[in-house]
């Protein structure tokens, strides 16, 4: 401890407690987000999903300084966590994926439709090339602009807009037209 102004004793690592404070804060309000990007990334895997988020945290934890530095830190941990998905997929073997069936009920619709149309979905995104995947995960359920997707990525606009229209242009030919609905307006 060093003596400080008065009589408060400040402990000579205190930069180290506030950064930690930081990295403390930013996970409990921002790992549930990144834990569904990431289930989404997976097509699923809820575990796999959980080691792609503690695998970018880990790695961004001794740089967590120039992460806050970032004009948008969240913005910097997504592209990690997409860069540590791509990085996985092209170093894994290829493997059957377990899939959890994530609910959302309403009580006006009819569950069992809601399933199986939820698990169509699911089943066509992830035979989706994982950057199409990425790129629609990151669109439609993080909300992103293509602009925003393009920077997460680490592309261009265009090969983002690209990227999204191929994969929506994969699972709308494999949904019937009833399927579709008004979706495809």
């Amino acid at each position: 401890m060093r003596a400080a102004a008065g009589n408060m004793q400040v402990p000579a690592d205190a930069h180290l407690d506030a950064a930690t404070v930081d990295f403390d804060d930013f996970v409990r309000t921002h790992v549930p987000a990144l834990l569904r990007t990431a289930y989404l990334l997976t097509g699923g895997d809820g575990p796999a999903a959980e080691d792609a988020v503690q695998e970018t945290l880990t790695r961004l934890y001794p740089r967590w300084a120039r992460v806050q530095r970032a004009d948008n830190p969240v913005a910097y941990v997504r592209r990690s966590l997409i860069n540590t998905y791509l990085n996985s997929i092209r170093s894994a073997p290829a493997h059957e994926l377990v899939v959890r069936v994530v609910e959302q009920r309403s009580a006006a619709a009819d569950i069992a439709e809601a399933a199986v149309d939820r698990d169509q979905i699911r089943r066509l995104i992830r035979q989706l090339p994982e950057r199409q995947r990425a790129a629609l995960v990151l669109r439609y359920f993080d909300d992103l602009t293509d602009r925003e997707v393009a920077r997460a990525m680490g592309c261009r606009p265009g090969t983002a807009r690209s990227l999204i229209s191929r994969g929506l242009a994969t699972v709308r030919a494999t949904l019937s037209p009833a399927q579709l609905g008004d979706r495809d307006a």
